[in-house]
């Protein structure tokens, strides 16, 4: 008996270690949207976003005022500048950063 108590109290520890971990990389990646953002020449320069898998697409007011290399120190791993949009590869979080960005602009 004292073993299965034991396990239990390993399991619980385990699930508020990972409770812990899952709250810290949501709070990272809201800072990240916020320099994104900042680094966009803020939301007032933001015209349209849209998102294809990897690909976050941005259409901006001035691209001149863009910090693009700010934006892969944040972990893109590419830009593409055609007129006055970027077109920005991220991995999986292209989707979160478009809907972030559509509940600001």
């Amino acid at each position: 008996m004292n073993t299965a108590i034991q396990y239990l109290i390993i399991a619980i520890v385990i699930l508020i270690i990972l409770a812990v971990a899952l709250k810290l990389s949501r709070k990272d990646f809201a800072i990240k949207e916020n320099k994104l953002i900042e680094y966009l020449g803020g939301k007032d320069n933001i015209i349209n976003a849209e998102c294809n898998l990897s690909r976050f697409k941005v259409i901006l007011r001035d691209v001149s005022i863009v910090q693009k290399e700010a934006i892969q120190k944040l972990g893109a791993k590419g830009i593409v500048e055609i007129d006055n949009q970027l077109k920005i590869i991220f991995d999986k979080n292209a989707r979160q950063l478009k809907k972030y960005i559509d509940e600001i602009i």
